[in-house]
């Protein structure tokens, strides 16, 4: 009864002329039976890759999911004991890695979520994974509110992880199949959720600007990191998608190379040629403790030259 009832109501939405436009849950219902010709009492079982198929998508995110595991790991230690599995999926909702407790993992394989899996919404219609991947956002799908009714004892809370270029690189979901799942849990695990995906986020941008100054930047952007890369020279050589959004670089891809302090607003940047040499004399001079000699030697140049320019840039000694 519960199922015809939930396959009537996703049609009659579906049907809807205005649903789509007042409801992003309807509107992914939508797409899932008019885009993908999906059909939401459809009783099959989610498709896995094999093995080596796997291995090789993995393989192309091998450094992203190393320095995702630590946060993996914590995220399933907070929500793994309350019978949730912790999930992480590539731009295309195929899961690359998961963490479920040894007694629940029979069930999340009836579920279909595995190694290997496909949860986009072209395979699995309205869901945590793929609908998070579809409209680049955090969502919670709960229960019935899958497009499949195979799916609504679920609940899925997602969210998207973007990459130094500022696409979207992966996704990270939390489900659990608790009958007792509230609203207000969800709400806590979604925000957890969140945090990790942030987090995750950061430390791959670190990760991949090893030799650069990372700026943390303020901002009212709650939906990911805003941290900008910046190397010797003071050129923003990297931003993350947050920062892109924040500062109007950008959106994908390389960066027009600019100056940090351009960007960031600051007048006390090197900019400029005079202003530049007198910020690498005082930086020299407190590297060396005040010491003028061992400040001229880590300057390349004679002591009597840097006092010339020491009183030419105005810096007392």
């Amino acid at each position: 009864m519960q199922s015809k009832l939930h396959v009537d109501k996703v049609i009659t939405t579906v049907n809807s002329p205005s649903a789509a436009a007042h409801s992003p849950l309807a509107a992914s219902w939508r797409r899932s039976a008019t885009r993908h010709g999906h059909d939401p009492s459809d009783s099959r079982v989610a498709e896995r890759l094999g093995q080596t198929d796997v291995e090789c998508h993995r393989e192309r995110l091998e450094r992203f999911i190393r320095v995702a595991t630590p946060r993996l790991d914590l995220l399933f230690g907070l929500v793994g004991l309350s019978g949730c599995g912790v999930f992480l999926t590539d731009d295309a909702g195929l899961v690359l890695d998961r963490r479920v407790a040894d007694g629940d993992a029979a069930a999340f394989d009836g579920w279909g979520l595995g190694i290997g899996a496909d949860w986009s919404e072209a395979s699995e219609g309205t869901n945590g994974i793929g609908t998070c991947i579809a409209e680049m956002r955090r969502v919670t799908i709960h229960r019935d509110e899958h497009f499949f009714v195979r799916n609504i004892g679920m609940s899925c809370l997602d969210a998207p992880i973007f990459g130094p270029d500022g696409g979207l690189l992966a996704a990270l979901d939390v489900s659990s199949a608790r009958v007792d799942q509230t609203g207000a849990y969800n709400r806590l695990i979604g925000a957890m959720v969140a945090q990790a995906a942030q987090a995750i986020e950061a430390d791959f941008f670190r990760a991949s600007f090893p030799d650069a100054r990372i700026v943390v930047a303020d901002s009212d952007n709650i939906d990911g990191s805003v941290l900008l890369a910046v190397d010797g020279d003071d050129l923003i050589v990297g931003a993350t998608r947050g920062a892109r959004r924040t500062f109007g670089l950008e959106q994908k891809g390389a960066l027009k190379l600019r100056p940090a302090s351009d960007v960031l607003g600051r007048a006390d940047g090197p900019v400029g040629f005079e202003k530049a040499e007198r910020a690498a004399v005082i930086r020299a001079l407190a590297r060396a403790e005040g010491n003028v000699s061992k400040a001229a030697r880590g300057l390349g140049i004679g002591r009597a030259t840097l006092y010339r320019r020491m009183k030419r840039l105005g810096i007392g000694e």
